[in-house]
């Protein structure tokens, strides 16, 4: 009987302990709890009245002294899973431990939510508050920064605000920063980014895209040779895109921001030159996409700011399955200079038909120029043009091509108050190449 009542009494601390640590640790008074509750309580009870005469003896028991043992030891583990628990709420710590980072955000999307300078708040209108693949995407951007503040919401149980916000379907995101707000109906780590751009952005940049000489339409958006593609995701990004015809307008307007001179088919007239050389000499940035055999009536612009446009076309050696190497005019780019543009850029990249573009090796006082694409060692800059498309061959020739790695583009920072050439501060980017850009390489 002594036995028993001893078994009796330790399962009901066991049991009383397991109901006080799950309430502890769930903060909820669930089935369980009250079940391990309510029968240790009971069990105990019966056990101290049954053997209050005994209770001396049997704490010196060999069994009692087990069972204390076993308290001990499971009441230590539960505190640590306490402890962790309470520190895992106190400093959340989200971390990607997949080969690929699928979980994490990218370094563009960390890059906007360090720069902000207020809290942006992300409201998601879930059916019933919950749906796991929005809730994953949504923390990733809170564990990203501490300015976002991330809410999920049940439109259902909550209609007064989804009739406020204009929200009519589940899976919407409202993203709101300070008085200005706007929403994502198709929520991605993309469009939830383009989202906090648009609405912490204090003024919608423009963007002019050179027309009139052969150039890519920026309205034509299903023909592969189109920028209707670049058009639209600058527009996402609160870009405003517009048209130049720099032979009707005589220079480039006040308020543009960019200018963006791509693949034109036919050359420049001195005209156009002359109003693009104006525009930087007054502070401008600048946006070159220059394909091999084009664009040479520029070389002297972009000479005086520290830019050597190659006439060549840059061959690299593909390998193939059973055939070995064969020659490649789509050379692959995975080195990358030291500059903001590239800052964190690790993926490859895919730069077709195009020719050398490299910084002046003497550049004066105000003039900083980094080349920010190099393709590989086994690529070279072949000079015979003649052979390469009529023949379709190439060879390195040692003293008329550059060897790789070859540069395909470069960063301009010119200082013209150094230069004495005025005031402030112009920017160029030159690529060696237009078609990356065309709606068929960016679908």
């Amino acid at each position: 009987m002594r036995r028993s009542q001893s078994l009796l009494g330790l399962i009901g601390l066991l049991l009383l302990f397991f109901g006080a640590a799950s309430l502890l640790l769930t903060g909820q008074l669930g089935l369980y709890p009250v079940v391990h509750l309510v029968g240790g309580i009971g069990l105990l009870g019966w056990f101290l009245l049954a053997s209050f005469r005994e209770l001396g003896s049997l704490l010196t028991a060999r069994s009692t002294k087990y069972g204390a043992n076993m308290i001990v030891y499971s009441a230590l583990f539960l505190l640590l899973l306490a402890a962790i628990n309470w520190l895992g709420v106190r400093y959340n710590q989200r971390i990607d431990f997949s080969e690929q980072g699928v979980f994490s955000l990218s370094p563009q999307a960390k890059s906007i939510l360090e720069g902000l300078d207020r809290e942006v708040s992300l409201q998601a209108f879930l059916e019933g508050g919950r749906e796991t693949a929005i809730e994953d995407l949504l923390k990733s951007f809170g564990a990203a920064s501490p300015k976002v503040q991330v809410e999920l919401i049940d439109p259902d149980a909550q209609p007064d605000l989804a009739q406020k916000y204009g929200v009519r379907s589940y899976g919407t995101v409202r993203v709101a920063y300070a008085e200005q707000a706007t929403t994502v109906s198709q929520p991605s780590e993309e469009a939830i980014t383009n989202a906090i751009i648009k609405v912490t952005k204090a003024k919608q940049q423009i963007v002019y895209f050179l027309q009139g000489q052969g150039e890519p339409e920026i309205e034509d958006i299903a023909g592969p040779r189109g920028y209707g593609q670049v058009k639209q995701d600058l527009t996402n990004e609160s870009y405003t895109v517009k048209p130049l015809l720099l032979l009707q307008e005589g220079a480039v307007p006040e308020d543009a921001d960019i200018v963006v001179i791509a693949g034109a088919e036919k050359r420049l007239q001195e005209q156009e030159i002359g109003a693009l050389r104006d525009y930087l000499g007054r502070g401008g940035k600048a946006v070159f996409l220059l394909p091999p055999q084009t664009g040479d009536e520029l070389a002297g612009l972009l000479a005086d700011y520290g830019v050597v446009l190659g006439r060549d076309v840059v061959v690299d050696e593909v390998l193939r399955l059973f055939e070995g190497p064969q020659l490649g005019l789509n050379p692959i780019v995975t080195t990358y200079g030291a500059h903001p543009i590239t800052e964190g850029f690790v993926e490859r990249t895919i730069f077709p038909v195009t020719r050398s573009v490299t910084p002046a090796k003497d550049l004066p006082l105000g003039l900083t120029v980094t080349s920010i694409a190099k393709t590989s060692q086994t690529s070279w800059a072949e000079t015979d043009l003649e052979t390469l498309f009529g023949k379709g061959e190439a060879s390195l020739d040692a003293e008329a091509d550059a060897a790789g790695p070859v540069s395909i583009g470069v960063a301009v920072t010119a200082d013209l108050g150094a230069l004495d050439r005025g005031e402030g501060e112009a920017r160029l980017v030159v690529y060696g190449t237009a078609a990356f850009a065309e709606n068929k390489y960016m679908n």
